[in-house]
């Protein structure tokens, strides 16, 4: 199928002409023209060359006989022509200014004077109704030789010359057209293998290589279109993956609002327990709405990659809205699920949304691999002026080779396929591009206390190290509309309300975290405010 781009310019190359016709047609044009010019000053320099030619001869034979005045004498009294019945006719002038010879008509006044006078005679006289060359030298003795020649011998010299002259003409000619087509030929076929390149390039294929062949100019439009398809190929990645990340982050909120649906339609929980499961699904149904949002942008080609709303952020109220969906998920796992966190607000200037998105993708990545009545824990201590999240389990740990390709898409799915629970292998790969995103870092740790992997995430202060100005605070959206709004610890069922029960040890972060219960979660948003 010819995109409509391609058409019209198919449709203007049927009137302007391809580039190697155009270029064949100036070449021969400028030959033509080059060939004209010479071949007229040629066609007169050959007259007057041929003309000055006979008078040299001519006048070479007067001084001959001018110098041989009884071969002179001879042919005059026998009125002999020096070439026959056409050839060259002979006249004296004696020193008395008398002329005689079957050429005296030629011969003038200004002549006969002139030779008298010692000088030599070349003009055009009429001789019996014909042009004739005249070329007159003094003689010896005090008069003077006149021969004289038709014209017709030059006109017959230059009629060959210039006979003999069509053929190169022509050849050359027909020699710069050849050599034009071979040159448009070959300026025209990188230009036409260009040209396919970007009709292809259109039509949606990529990783193709133009030659940079011919001039200069044809070899940085080649140039220019090979870091275009570089370009296209790297922003079409880039959205394919933002595409696929995106698609894969939404299983985890519709995980959660399935489970409780199930446990709904199952009359698993009390009365007392829907109005906090309802505000669980309802910040979870926020949460896929801010996904949607994502798929819209990347299908307006507003983004490639997830946008950030910066805004203050509690991240205690955020960690615990995250243990209320995650402890019955690991609790229908039979998943020791346990949260250690400050119990206090711990503010940061960050896009809320896209931690409980970090959070997530390695929650689900360490309960995949936790086996049931190991435990998971999700960790938040304060770290300077920063904070540090903490995903811990109990499963079968990283090796040193592992962490150290843990971030790489598809990396530990590849190395552990058919050996232990997989995913599609872009949750840890996202995980890590999110961290970058919002300016801190993440860790993989191959052994915890837990006994499995422990996966680190460092969030500054403030995200101006690591996001672009256009991600600072006061730029996006509020961080109300970053956070899940209306999230509630209230919604817990029977197994997240278990959580309260447990104790909590001390977390690796030095400051001693309080066990979930003792810390109760306001009902509004998990942006900035002060706990009661």
């Amino acid at each position: 199928m010819t995109a409509p781009g391609r058409r019209g310019v198919l449709a203007g190359n049927a009137v302007r002409g391809t580039l190697a016709g155009n270029i064949v047609l100036l070449t021969t044009a400028v030959a033509a023209v080059a060939v004209l010019l010479t071949g007229l000053f040629a066609w007169r320099m050959i007259r007057t060359t041929t003309e000055a030619r006979e008078r040299e001869d001519l006048a070479r034979q007067a001084e001959v006989l001018a110098r041989t005045p009884p071969l002179a004498s001879w042919m005059l009294d026998r009125q002999q022509r020096i070439a026959g019945p056409t050839g060259t006719e002979l006249a004296l002038v004696r020193p008395s200014g008398e002329v005689e010879g079957p050429a005296a008509e030629a011969v003038d006044a200004a002549g006969r004077k002139a030779l008298l006078s010692g000088h030599a005679v070349s003009a055009t006289a009429a001789l019996d109704g014909r042009r004739m060359l005249v070329e007159g030298v003094a003689t010896p003795t005090g008069g003077g030789l006149v021969l004289v020649r038709p014209m017709s011998t030059v006109d017959e010299a230059t009629d060959r010359i210039r006979g003999s002259l069509v053929l190169p003409l022509a050849l050359g000619l027909t020699g710069s057209a050849l050599a034009g087509a071979l040159l448009a030929r070959r300026l025209a076929r990188p230009l036409t293998s260009a040209a396919a390149t970007a009709h292809r390039l259109a039509e949606g294929e990529r990783g193709l290589r133009v030659r940079a062949d011919g001039p200069t100019e044809v070899a940085e439009l080649a140039a220019a279109l090979n870091a275009l398809d570089a370009a296209l190929a790297r922003s079409e990645n880039r959205q394919r993956d933002f595409l696929l990340s995106v698609s894969h982050e939404i299983r985890t909120p519709l995980t959660t609002v399935r489970g409780y649906a199930e446990a709904l339609a199952d009359e698993v929980v009390t009365g007392d327990e829907v109005p906090g499961i309802g505000r669980v699904l309802q910040s979870e149904i926020h949460r896929l709405e801010r996904f949607v949002g994502d798929l819209l942008a990347l299908a307006r080609l507003e983004a490639d990659d997830f946008r950030l709303d910066s805004a203050d952020v509690d991240l205690d109220a955020l960690v615990a809205e995250a243990a209320a969906a995650w402890s019955a998920r690991c609790a229908r796992h039979d998943v020791d699920f346990r949260v250690e966190r400050p119990g206090h607000a711990l503010t940061l200037t960050t896009d809320g949304f896209r931690v409980r998105q970090l959070v997530d993708g390695l929650a689900e990545n360490a309960l995949r691999v936790t086996p049931a009545g190991r435990p998971l824990v999700l960790g938040l201590y304060p770290e300077g002026s920063g904070a540090r999240l903490e995903i811990r389990d109990g499963g079968p740990g990283l090796t040193e080779d592992d962490a150290a390709i843990a971030f790489e898409r598809g990396a530990l799915c590849e190395r552990y396929r058919g050996v232990r629970p997989v995913g599609s292998g872009l949750g840890l790969a996202i995980a890590h591009r999110l961290a970058h995103r919002l300016g801190g870092t993440i860790t993989a740790r191959g052994r915890a206390p837990e006994g499995g992997a422990c996966f680190t995430v460092r969030l500054p202060p403030h995200p101006a190290t690591g996001l672009p100005a256009k991600d600072l605070p006061g730029t996006g959206r509020s961080g109300t509309d970053s956070s899940a709004a209306g999230s509630n610890a209230a919604g817990r069922t029977v197994a997240d309300q278990a959580i309260a029960s447990r104790t909590v040890t001390d977390g690796p972060g030095g400051d001693r975290p309080t066990a979930d219960r003792s810390s109760p979660v306001p009902s509004d948003p998990y942006t900035a405010r002060t706990h009661p």
